[in-house]
């Protein structure tokens, strides 16, 4: 089977689509198949182009035996609704175009969170006439309405719109969570037109381990408990509670040591806030590879999951939680729902009240002044990691592609197609 993945993450990028679609990729490529990629050039999430890249016409590559084929965009930090957009546009444009210089694929994928991706899938997948396979990740429009970059009116009325009609037109929609496959539901899309297939690690390269000793000494951090976040440092993700919360630790609990490793849209204006305010026991680290990261999660004692107190989250799962879980890495979180409801049995995690920056100094004095009830933490956590399996999980998505595949075109596969959806 040959395999069209349409995205816009993909490493070099280290991002959590980046690390997905790669992975899977490699998966379906060492099971026999073909995989094309047609992507961008790397410069997500600070906007600009990685070092060793240059935008041209178009650049092919192979990586891991995949075909990987990047188009220019329009590259705009990851800041500013409206330039963002531009930039999802031109991907769309550039990518349909690309798609045709492909070998003709038997499946095409396309993958979000934002939307016009998954109109380029779809219409190559109609000029090939092939199956459209649409993955999502995150709801568009309603997740960037709810870290405010939106607000409801026409203009997200007419991309609810569109988004409803891909979701119609495709025949297979592979999402994340139970909760998204819902949300789907509800909105009149049948069933069995829905795969779930979480994220999860690679456990062949993520378990628990130790860091270099260099890096607590080259962090200044030798004696200290390390808290961490690990991931964008984005508009959804609430980090200001990070701040706050070191501001208290500073007296409260001084061995704890604050670790951001990531970049993105609000990465400045913390690192500014944290250096005004005089908080010593924050320190950002910046943007890494996906080598480098992880021996940051060897050196934290503790790890933060933070996500803004609103509705749409509660359906939501971090990725990086499977790397937390694979490497032995006890959690903190304030992200009820559907996260919670994976955490729970596992036991790994500390569930605190959500805008609440007393639970989370509280929690963290609590583990940082209880090395046992760390070392359960992560026991807990390693063994939970087992379920998510990032190779087992590419192998049911792969299977869920074939069987989609090898479906007859006049099978009753689209029941929802004539329905009028529901809009939200």
């Amino acid at each position: 089977m040959r395999i069209l993945l349409l995205t816009d993450h993909y490493p070099p990028e280290a991002s959590a689509p980046a690390i997905r679609c790669s992975t899977h990729a490699r998966r379906w490529v060492a099971r026999g198949h073909q995989v094309d990629v047609v992507t961008n050039f790397p410069n997500y999430p600070d906007g600009k182009v990685f070092g060793g890249y240059r935008q041209s016409l178009y650049k092919r590559e192979t990586m891991d035996s995949i075909d990987v084929l990047r188009v220019p965009t329009l590259v705009f930090p990851n800041r500013g609704l409206f330039l963002r957009i531009l930039d999802f546009l031109s991907y769309m444009v550039t990518a349909t175009v690309a798609s045709f210089f492909v070998k003709r694929p038997d499946i095409v994928v396309a993958t979000s969170p934002h939307i016009f991706t998954a109109v380029a899938g779809w219409f190559v997948s109609r000029v090939y006439r092939r199956r459209f396979v649409l993955e999502i990740r995150d709801l568009w429009p309603d997740s960037i309405v709810a870290v405010g970059a939106m607000k409801e009116g026409l203009l997200v009325e007419l991309v609810r719109r569109l988004e409803h009609f891909l979701y119609r037109q495709s025949d297979l929609i592979v999402v994340v969570t139970y909760s998204t496959r819902d949300v789907l539901i509800a909105l009149g899309i049948h069933p069995d037109k829905i795969v779930v297939v979480t994220n999860g690690a690679d456990l062949a390269k993520l378990a628990p381990g130790c860091a270099p000793p260099s890096l607590r000494q080259k962090l200044g951090a030798e004696n200290k408990v390390v808290v961490s976040y690990i991931g964008t440092v984005g508009m959804a993700h609430g980090l200001q509670l990070i701040l706050d919360a070191a501001d208290k630790c500073l007296t409260r609990v001084p061995e704890v040591q604050f670790v951001i490793v990531g970049s993105g849209a609000n990465r400045e204006e913390l690192e500014q806030q944290a250096e005004r305010r005089g908080l010593r026991n924050v320190l950002f680290a910046g943007r890494m590879s996906h080598a480098e990261v992880i021996d940051y999660w060897h050196l934290s004692d503790v790890t933060l999951i933070l996500l803004k107190n609103t509705p749409l989250f509660k359906t939501v799962i971090p990725s990086k939680v499977f790397e937390a879980l694979a490497t032995g890495t006890p959690i903190i979180t304030n992200v009820r729902g559907e996260l919670e409801r994976l955490l729970e049995p596992i036991g790994a995690a500390e569930v605190i009240e959500p805008d609440s920056v007393e639970a989370l100094v509280n929690a963290i004095e609590k583990l940082a002044r209880d090395p046992a009830r760390r070392h359960e933490l992560a026991e807990k956590a390693a063994s939970g990691a087992n379920r998510y399996d990032r190779m087992a999980l590419a192998d049911s998505m792969l299977e869920a592609l074939q069987r989609c595949c090898a479906r007859e075109p006049g099978d009753s596969d689209k029941p929802d197609r004539g329905t009028s959806p529901t809009m939200r």
